[in-house]
Protein backbone atom coordinates (compact mmCIF):
# COMPACT_ATOMS: atom_id res chain seq x y z
CA UNK A 1 0.00 0.00 0.00
CA UNK A 2 1.46 3.11 -0.69
CA UNK A 3 0.91 6.25 1.81
CA UNK A 4 0.41 9.33 0.02
CA UNK A 5 0.11 12.63 1.82
CA UNK A 6 -3.88 12.42 1.98
CA UNK A 7 -3.60 9.51 4.40
CA UNK A 8 -2.39 10.38 7.25
CA UNK A 9 -4.33 13.83 7.21
CA UNK A 10 -7.11 11.56 7.25
CA UNK A 11 -6.70 11.07 10.58
CA UNK A 12 -5.99 14.88 11.55
CA UNK A 13 -9.87 15.77 12.02
CA UNK A 14 -10.71 12.14 14.28
CA UNK A 15 -7.40 13.11 16.20
CA UNK A 16 -8.37 16.81 16.92
CA UNK A 17 -12.13 15.60 17.38
CA UNK A 18 -11.23 13.47 20.32
CA UNK A 19 -8.64 15.69 22.08
CA UNK A 20 -11.79 17.87 21.96
CA UNK A 21 -13.90 15.44 23.24
CA UNK A 22 -10.93 14.59 25.91
CA UNK A 23 -10.39 17.95 26.97
CA UNK A 24 -14.54 18.82 27.48
CA UNK A 25 -14.58 15.70 29.87
CA UNK A 26 -10.92 17.13 31.31
CA UNK A 27 -13.06 20.26 32.46
CA UNK A 28 -16.06 18.48 33.72
CA UNK A 29 -14.04 16.64 36.06
CA UNK A 30 -12.17 19.35 37.16
CA UNK A 31 -15.47 21.18 38.09
CA UNK A 32 -16.88 18.26 39.63
CA UNK A 33 -13.54 17.89 41.84
CA UNK A 34 -13.88 21.47 42.97
CA UNK A 35 -17.30 20.91 43.81
CA UNK A 36 -16.63 17.82 45.67
CA UNK A 37 -13.87 19.48 47.33
CA UNK A 38 -16.15 21.73 49.08
CA UNK A 39 -18.85 19.14 49.82
CA UNK A 40 -16.23 16.73 51.20
CA UNK A 41 -15.38 19.95 53.42
CA UNK A 42 -19.06 20.87 54.85
CA UNK A 43 -20.08 16.62 54.61
CA UNK A 44 -20.26 14.11 57.35
CA UNK A 45 -20.72 11.75 54.30
CA UNK A 46 -17.27 11.41 53.62
CA UNK A 47 -16.88 7.79 52.95
CA UNK A 48 -18.83 8.34 50.07
CA UNK A 49 -16.83 11.22 49.35
CA UNK A 50 -13.94 9.22 49.94
CA UNK A 51 -14.75 6.65 47.12
CA UNK A 52 -15.70 9.27 44.81
CA UNK A 53 -12.67 10.81 45.15
CA UNK A 54 -10.55 8.30 44.56
CA UNK A 55 -12.85 7.48 41.73
CA UNK A 56 -11.64 11.10 40.02
CA UNK A 57 -7.77 10.98 40.82
CA UNK A 58 -7.96 8.22 38.78
CA UNK A 59 -9.83 8.85 35.80
CA UNK A 60 -7.88 12.22 35.80
CA UNK A 61 -5.23 10.34 35.46
CA UNK A 62 -6.61 8.11 32.63
CA UNK A 63 -7.32 11.62 31.23
CA UNK A 64 -4.14 12.84 30.77
CA UNK A 65 -2.85 9.32 29.57
CA UNK A 66 -5.27 9.61 26.86
CA UNK A 67 -4.28 12.98 25.55
CA UNK A 68 -1.44 12.68 25.71
CA UNK A 69 -1.65 9.11 23.63
CA UNK A 70 -3.29 11.76 21.06
CA UNK A 71 -0.89 14.05 20.83
CA UNK A 72 1.44 11.41 20.08
CA UNK A 73 -0.51 10.21 17.64
CA UNK A 74 -0.97 13.94 16.07
CA UNK A 75 2.46 14.10 15.98
CA UNK A 76 3.43 10.84 14.10
CA UNK A 77 0.95 11.84 11.88
CA UNK A 78 2.92 15.26 10.97
CA UNK A 79 6.38 13.60 10.85
CA UNK A 80 5.17 10.66 8.67
CA UNK A 81 3.66 13.62 6.21
CA UNK A 82 7.58 14.51 6.80
CA UNK A 83 8.34 11.31 6.05
CA UNK A 84 6.47 11.01 2.85
CA UNK A 85 7.77 14.97 1.87
CA UNK A 86 11.69 12.98 1.55
CA UNK A 87 10.44 10.12 0.30
CA UNK A 88 11.15 7.92 2.80
CA UNK A 89 8.71 4.86 1.99
CA UNK A 90 9.54 2.94 5.16
CA UNK A 91 9.88 5.48 7.89
CA UNK A 92 6.44 7.11 6.68
CA UNK A 93 4.93 3.30 7.03
CA UNK A 94 6.24 2.85 10.43
CA UNK A 95 4.97 6.40 11.58
CA UNK A 96 1.41 5.79 10.22
CA UNK A 97 1.28 2.43 11.95
CA UNK A 98 2.72 3.84 15.27
CA UNK A 99 0.08 6.81 14.98
CA UNK A 100 -2.78 4.73 14.43
CA UNK A 101 -1.45 2.11 17.15
CA UNK A 102 -0.94 5.45 19.50
CA UNK A 103 -4.49 6.67 18.40
CA UNK A 104 -6.03 3.25 19.07
CA UNK A 105 -4.40 2.96 22.51
CA UNK A 106 -5.98 6.61 23.42
CA UNK A 107 -9.61 5.29 22.11
CA UNK A 108 -9.05 2.27 24.26
CA UNK A 109 -8.39 4.35 27.80
CA UNK A 110 -11.00 6.65 27.25
CA UNK A 111 -13.51 4.12 26.39
CA UNK A 112 -11.92 2.24 30.39
CA UNK A 113 -12.74 5.79 31.33
CA UNK A 114 -16.25 5.81 30.62
CA UNK A 115 -16.62 2.82 32.45
CA UNK A 116 -14.91 4.18 35.68
CA UNK A 117 -17.37 7.20 35.15
CA UNK A 118 -20.49 5.14 35.30
CA UNK A 119 -18.94 3.52 38.10
CA UNK A 120 -19.03 6.65 39.74
CA UNK A 121 -22.08 7.58 39.06
CA UNK A 122 -23.45 4.52 40.55
CA UNK A 123 -21.60 5.17 43.79
CA UNK A 124 -23.65 8.62 43.83
CA UNK A 125 -26.93 7.12 43.44
CA UNK A 126 -26.15 3.76 46.09
CA UNK A 127 -26.09 7.31 48.92
CA UNK A 128 -29.65 7.62 47.25
CA UNK A 129 -30.23 3.96 47.50
CA UNK A 130 -33.95 4.48 49.50
CA UNK A 131 -34.90 7.25 46.24
CA UNK A 132 -33.66 5.28 43.27
CA UNK A 133 -37.47 3.73 41.32
CA UNK A 134 -38.34 -0.20 41.94
CA UNK A 135 -37.02 -2.25 39.11
CA UNK A 136 -39.42 -5.06 37.14
CA UNK A 137 -37.37 -7.70 39.45
CA UNK A 138 -38.47 -5.65 42.71
CA UNK A 139 -42.19 -5.36 41.86
CA UNK A 140 -42.54 -9.16 40.52
CA UNK A 141 -40.76 -10.05 44.40
CA UNK A 142 -43.16 -7.49 46.37
CA UNK A 143 -46.07 -9.31 44.43
CA UNK A 144 -45.37 -12.85 45.17
CA UNK A 145 -44.00 -11.97 48.73
CA UNK A 146 -47.63 -10.52 49.27
CA UNK A 147 -49.48 -13.51 48.79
Amino acid sequence: MDITFNTPALLFPAISLIMLAYTNRFLALANLVRTLHGEYLKSDKQSVLSGQIKNLRYRLRLIKNMQALGIVSFLCCIICMYFIYLNNKTGADILFALSLIFFLWSLMLSLFEIQLSTKALEIQLGDMEDLREPTIVDYVKRKFEKE
